[in-house]
This record gives structure tokens, C-alpha cells and sequence, in this order.
């Protein structure tokens, strides 16, 4: 299968270097590129990507809104958006992660983390790049950090945590930890195959489109803390 790549940044020169990139994959295609939000909510409608690489800051319609668009349309439920930052500690990362992005990557990011971006996302395992910390997102989201999410909303998840199980609190609370499914397999000495069934399980009585949704769910309802180091 190949994974069919977005590109959203108003630089021209980027977009050729990870057009070039993306197209050396034999797993990968890219079926579009958007100089600015609204571009990149048009070619989602009109290509459906797999993934779409957005960059946060672009003139007119930015990513953030260009993201709440795509995440907000049924038809484009299983698009996965990748924030593109030059700045990992950025005050738009839990912004972009509330809108619907499954993660976001630093531009400086290395070739191959970039790659391994896009596969992860595609498979609905994203969250932070490999330079990001854990922390980072637990301390934004505990503060609030760029606009805190609707009252309604953070009580209408939390409200939803009353219809997981027990196993399901405990696999949300390991996932929320930045485990996977195999460490979490290991914590709990069951299978991996066991330990995403009741991710997709909580994934779908929380309303969440992956992995990125619950964590920002665990720690926005109270359920996970951050440490305070």
C-alpha cells in the first residue's frame, strides 16, 4: 500500500526537498502540495491523503485552522495531520494536537525521523517526534498553555472515562505514559494484539482519533497528571 502524502508549507524550496524525500520512498507518494491552509483543505476534499505534513505558520488560513477543518469533516475521518514547527516548545503544539493532529515534528527533524513520522501517523501511532519530551505536552496541557479547551468539552471527556473498563483506565493511563502496545504488553504481561483492542476500544468510546486524542484526553480530564520535576 502506498501512503499518499500532503504538503502544506508556504515555503516553495521546503516543499521540493520533502517532495523529493517523500517520492524516494517506495511506500510513498505525494499527491498534492499548499502553499497555505485553504489550499490544503482543498486538496484534502479533492485527493484524500493518507497523511498530510502541515506547516503550523502560513499566511491566510494557518494550519491550526486549516486542521480543525480537516479534522471537523466526516469525510476526512481518517486523514492523519503531521504539524510541521520550527520550534518544538511552541505554543501552538497542544493547539494543533486539540484541533485533531495526530503529532508534530520539528523541521530540523533528520530524513529518516521524518519518514518514520509519516509511517507512524498512517498507522495511528502518533503523538511527539523523537526530539520532543513527554513532559512537553503533559506541562502544556496542564497549563493550558495557547487556549485552554472548552469547559464543556473537557467535561463531556471526562464524563466519557466512566465507560471504559478497568483495563481499558490502565492501558489509557500507560498510553497517555508514551508507552506502545508492545511495552505496554510487557507492563501488563499480555499481548499486544490484547493491548490494542482496548486502545481502539477506548479510541472509540472517547471519541478519539488516535493515539495523540487519548493522551490529550487522559491529562485534560485529570485522569494522568504531569510530574512536576
Amino acid at each position: 500500500m502506498t501512503i499518499r502524502v500532503l504538503l502544506a508549507d508556504d515555503q516553495a524550496l521546503l516543499r521540493s526537498a520533502f517532495k523529493v524525500l517523500v517520492d524516494s520512498e517506495p511506500d510513498m507518494e505525494v499527491v498534492g502540495e499548499a502553499a497555505d491552509g485553504a489550499q490544503a483543505v482543498a486538496l484534502a476534499r479533492s485527493e484524500h491523503p493518507d497523511v498530510v505534513l502541515m506547516d503550523i505558520r502560513m499566511p491566510g488560513t494557518d494550519g491550526l485552522a486549516a486542521t480543525r477543518l480537516i479534522t471537523a469533516d466526516p469525510e476526512l475521518s481518517d486523514v492523519r495531520i503531521v504539524m510541521l514547527t520550527t520550534f518544538e516548545v511552541d505554543e501552538y503544539v497542544v493547539q494543533s494536537l486539540r484541533a485533531g493532529a495526530s503529532g508534530f515534528l520539528g523541521k530540523g527533524a533528520e530524513p529518516e525521523e521524518l519518514l518514520g513520522a509519516i509511517r507512524i501517523a498512517h498507522a495511528g501511532e502518533a503523538l511527539l517526534s523523537p526530539a520532543a519530551t513527554k513532559g512537553l505536552i503533559a506541562t502544556f496541557l496542564a497549563q493550558g498553555a495557547g487556549g485552554r479547551a472548552v469547559h464543556g468539552d473537557v467535561e463531556a471527556r471526562t464524563e466519557r472515562l466512566t465507560a471504559l473498563t478497568a483495563r481499558e483506565r490502565e492501558v489509557l493511563v500507560l498510553v497517555a505514559g508514551g508507552l506502545s502496545n508492545d511495552e505496554i504488553a510487557e507492563r501488563l504481561d499480555v499481548s499486544p494484539l490484547t493491548v490494542k483492542t482496548h486502545v481502539n476500544r477506548a479510541m472509540a468510546k472517547l471519541g478519539a482519533r488516535d493515539r495523540a486524542q487519548l493522551v490529550v484526553t487522559a491529562y485534560e480530564s485529570g485522569l494522568v497528571r504531569p510530574r512536576v520535576e
